[in-house]
């Protein structure tokens, strides 16, 4: 009988989701995901997590919880760097430590990832890991070589401007149906809704935010839909200094982007309470977004959000574009 390895439907499995499957899968695994996010995950992660953490990190435990009657092994990765002199939020660095303090959970499998060390150092830690199954270094080089070759496949889906739920079930059903980008309307307002991933694309942490401004007649882009060279560019030419948060330099590269060529109509910015470098990014979004003369509307979530309050401010956002396209003197 096969190993089961738990991946939580948290943080990054929103990027790196088919990597991750594939891998697995290929070395004789089977992979088990969460539940998508509920209130009963969020309530479990409450009890765990510290206070000090944020929604998604709370999330994330939930999610880890979820898995621990459900597999033999939990696939929680260190990341520390995912692209050359940068990093990620230090909390994903100690998430593993984190959680191991949790009596009860399988064990864990966390291989270090940092880019800064280079390839060899990333080899390692992904032979590391198949290790952990038993397998033989070949096997998993193989194993990785395919898995890095679907994650290329989902990759070109976001480029062709497939959101990640949607890239995800594509990707999934690749076989059976050619893809289509089913939530473009023509003629509709363009949206660009930034954020991290785990923020935006997790229906319950978001409260359906992009389905309900899609409901509202919105085309909604996303930073994923850009070419990475092309969000770096972006970010270098309005920032004076390189920012050394991936993911920030994501969100900031896009949104310039989107407004410096005037795609987009407006921009939604999506942030977690507590976290620090989400307040230094949406600063930044939102000033330019000033200077260009494009509405901005911050949206803040945590476990407190009301759904209620959210629905009046996206209607209002919207009502406000409507008028501003047609030409209303007093907006």
């Amino acid at each position: 009988m096969p190993l089961k390895v738990g991946i939580p439907r948290a943080l990054l499995y929103y990027y790196y989701y088919p990597l991750w499957r594939t891998f697995f899968t290929e070395l004789g695994a089977e992979v088990v995901l969460s539940q998508p996010s509920n209130k009963g995950i969020l309530e479990a992660g409450l009890q765990k997590a510290v206070d000090e953490v944020c929604f998604p990190v709370k999330l994330a435990y939930g999610h880890v919880l979820d898995l621990a009657d459900k597999a033999d092994l939990i696939f929680l990765p260190r990341l520390v760097s995912v692209a050359k002199r940068e990093y990620v939020c230090p909390k994903f660095m100690g998430l593993p430590d984190m959680i191991r303090r949790i009596k009860g959970l399988p064990p864990l499998i966390d291989p270090c990832i940092n880019f800064n060390k280079g390839n060899l150092d990333l080899s390692r830690r992904v032979q590391e890991a198949g290790r952990l199954l038993g397998v033989s270094n070949h096997r998993v080089w193989l194993s990785y070589l395919k898995a890095s070759k679907i994650q290329a496949r989902y990759v070109k889906l976001l480029r062709q401007g497939f959101l990640p739920p949607e890239a995800l079930e594509t990707l999934k059903n690749s076989d059976q149906v050619a893809p289509t980008n089913k939530h473009k309307k023509n003629g509709a307002m363009s949206i660009a809704v930034l954020g991290h991933p785990y923020n935006i694309y997790d229906s319950f942490a978001s409260m359906n935010l992009i389905e309900r401004l899609q409901n509202m007649g919105a085309n909604i882009v996303a930073a994923e839909a850009l070419r990475e060279q092309t969000v770096k560019d972006s970010a270098a030419r309005y920032l004076s200094k390189k920012m050394f948060w991936t993911l920030g330099r994501r969100m900031v590269g896009a949104a310039f982007d989107y407004m410096e060529r005037r795609a987009v109509t407006g921009i939604v910015h999506v942030a977690a309470f507590g976290c620090g470098p989400d307040s230094m990014t949406g600063e930044l979004i939102e000033r330019h977004a000033r200077l260009m003369g494009i509405p901005f509307l911050n949206i803040t979530l945590d476990e407190h959000t009301a759904e209620a309050g959210l629905l009046t401010r996206l209607e209002a956002c919207m009502d406000m574009l409507r008028w501003r396209e047609a030409g209303a003197a007093y907006v």
